[in-house]
């Protein structure tokens, strides 16, 4: 088995991907960081799964758009477990599908500050995790989207838009850090059966469009959690910069 980070953050790890992810490597017995933003019952249940799946988990309330919460969490992770040497940049909202002129400024700013927000929370763990700043090194791994490449015309080019800065952020950390032991990768999600299209009101978007792709289904979350586990450890110690399509060849 090749070794995974041992404290690793994941932000929205209550549901879906991020949950995947903390359960796959509360297996190989890391200490997770549970992010939620408000479903707290949800993250005690993950944490809940994570102990019960050999792990150890504190669950961290916080909006990956607020900096001060951010600090707040990285702070409280390591109170709990000690240096984190693993960021999974998990955190991500959509809204209802709209072209772009019927988008009110609300909506945009919203979108672009939770999702964007990845790169505070990156930032932060490029302070915590470098080697010249006393880090022990680490991975982040950032949880991006096949819209990013698609564009996503006539529903969520807003959405697409901030999964571009995300793309663009992990090949130029990818550079900045890896001189400084943190690898920076990203996945690319395709449609995955998550609770996340609920809550841009299209509950069986994955389904639908899932049977359109060349593999004639929706992904689930355990698929893309594969990929994200392996490129957080050892496994993939020379994949530096790469953004790895999880989309069923969509």
């Amino acid at each position: 088995m090749h070794a995974t980070p041992r404290v690793v953050l994941i932000t929205g790890a209550s549901r879906g991907i991020g949950r995947a992810v903390a359960v796959m490597l509360a297996r190989q017995g890391a200490a997770i960081g549970v992010n939620y933003v408000r479903d707290v019952a949800a993250a005690e249940q993950t944490a809940a799964d994570i102990e019960r799946a050999g792990g150890r988990a504190v669950p961290l309330q916080g909006d990956v758009a607020d900096e001060p919460a951010v600090l707040a969490m990285f702070d409280a992770l390591e109170a709990a477990f000690g240096p984190i040497d693993g960021l999974v940049n998990n955190a991500g909202i959509v809204a209802p599908p709209l072209p772009l002129a019927q988008m009110d400024v609300s909506r945009l700013r919203r979108m672009f500050d939770v999702n964007v927000g990845a790169y505070l929370c990156a930032r932060e763990a490029a302070r915590r995790m470098s080697t010249d700043r006393g880090g022990r090194g680490g991975a982040i791994v950032n949880v991006s989207s096949a819209a990013s490449r698609l564009g996503s015309p006539n529903e969520y080019v807003d959405y697409a838009g901030s999964k571009g800065a995300v793309d663009t952020m992990t090949i130029g950390l990818a550079k900045e850090l890896g001189p400084r032991g943190i690898r920076v990768n990203a996945v690319r999600p395709g449609l995955i059966e998550t609770d996340i299209h609920a809550s841009g009101g299209q509950p069986q978007r994955a389904a639908v469009l899932g049977a359109q792709t060349p593999l004639g289904r929706p992904g689930t979350a355990e698929e893309v959690a594969q990929a994200i586990v392996w490129l957080l450890s050892d496994a993939a110690s020379y994949v530096q910069g790469a953004l790895l399509d999880v989309s069923g060849g969509r």
